[in-house]
């Protein structure tokens, strides 16, 4: 890995039951750049995010991961629960929102892995576990003001529309201080009012937290307008990785796409 690149997977290859759903796929992330991951339903996107959170173990291919140390790690050697240490985290396809919990505490539930009190500590409300807490809020209180959700802080996220779900899902992100975040179909059931807000909203995170952006999108409006480069796969294979000019005029991206035109 360049001294420039965040991510590098090698070779990736994972089969359920005979069928390959990744098919040694390898491509690249360079530092602060937002990477899109396209392909047609059933190409494999969310089987790679899969497969670099290590919530699948791939059978072949190396990850590597420039971690927040520096230190280049291979993410395949990595226990899943440890991933977050290293400074990648994720957003899911399915909102992971507690919803009796209010804006503020949800945010927080990024930060649990993160204390060193132990139970007891925290139970006794020692002043080594006050002062984290604290910290810890103060930092969630950031990252609201940050996305406009100051004002909402101690509202019940089940009272919220979906769209300010969206944005407090990524909020929990960003208390962990990634390096890399990885968002699976972040515009998934957003308007296109939502969906323009969403990428001026991603493209802020990346500026303002300076880190890399992996992601998933079938929105292609949203795919064009914010990524700096993109990789296209299709049933598990890549067909191309290029800039947004580059994908847009690739033939093969094209036909996977629209199909084959008949002669």
């Amino acid at each position: 890995m360049d001294n420039n690149t965040i991510l590098k997977i090698e070779n990736l290859s994972i089969s359920f039951g005979g069928l390959k759903a990744v098919d040694d796929l390898s491509f690249e992330i360079k530092e602060k750049n937002i990477f899109g991951l396209i392909g047609p339903n059933g190409a494999g996107k969310t089987t790679v995010f899969n497969c670099i959170t290590q919530f699948y173990k791939p059978d072949t291919g190396k990850i590597f991961f420039r971690n927040k140390e520096g230190n280049i790690i291979n993410l395949t050697e990595e226990k899943v629960y440890k991933i977050i240490n290293q400074g990648l985290v994720r957003t899911f396809q399915n909102l992971e929102i507690i919803k009796e919990l209010s804006v503020i505490d949800n945010i927080l539930v990024g930060s649990h892995i993160f204390f060193k009190s132990n139970l007891v500590q925290v139970m006794l409300k020692t002043k080594k576990a006050k002062l984290e807490e604290q910290t810890f809020r103060e930092k969630a209180e950031e990252i609201l003001e940050f996305l406009k959700l100051s004002d909402i802080k101690d509202t019940p996220a089940g009272a919220l529309p979906y769209g300010v779900l969206k944005k407090i899902e990524l909020g929990r992100t960003l208390i962990s201080d990634p390096k890399l975040i990885i968002l699976d179909e972040p515009a998934a059931g957003l308007n296109d009012t939502e969906t323009l807000q969403l990428s001026e909203m991603i493209k802020e995170v990346r500026d303002k937290y300076n880190c890399s952006i992996l992601l998933v999108e079938h929105d292609m409006r949203l795919v064009m307008d914010i990524c700096d480069r993109i990789c296209a796969i299709s049933f598990g294979k890549h067909l191309a990785t290029g800039n947004v000019e580059e994908i847009q005029k690739n033939a093969q991206v094209q036909e996977a796409y629209l199909g084959k035109e008949d002669d």
